[in-house]
């Protein structure tokens, strides 16, 4: 993917969502913490009308990471910031890099 203008960029390490629940229905105490590091680290301001189209670009220390693991956690955080609700996005790019440790991001954008 070439130089694209994100909206935002957090530079943090995305959590698997294998460390966000304890069984089926709990969220672990990292999985709170996260979310709310999360929505402390979003702008304020920005407004996301329907139909909804994002890019998430996410930055892992490792290759090994799936691309698909954190956007849960990011949509559901990105629904409570800005007031969305995630039925409503109708189009959503994932992209990965593989950045150096402690350099991980997660960055997104309109489409």
């Amino acid at each position: 993917m070439g130089k694209r203008e994100w909206l935002f960029k957090i530079d943090v390490k995305p959590l698997s969502i294998n460390k966000a629940f304890q069984g089926r229905r709990y969220k672990t105490q990292e999985c709170k913490s996260y979310e709310y590091f999360l929505m402390l680290s979003m702008p304020t301001g920005l407004k996301f009308e329907p139909p909804i189209k994002l890019a998430i670009k996410y930055g892992f220390s490792s290759k090994l990471a799936d691309i698909d693991n954190p956007t849960k956690i990011v949509l559901d955080v990105m629904q409570k910031k800005y007031g969305f609700n995630d039925r409503d996005i109708v189009e959503l790019h994932l992209y990965k890099e593989v950045v150096g440790k402690n350099k991980e991001y997660i960055a997104v954008n309109k489409l």
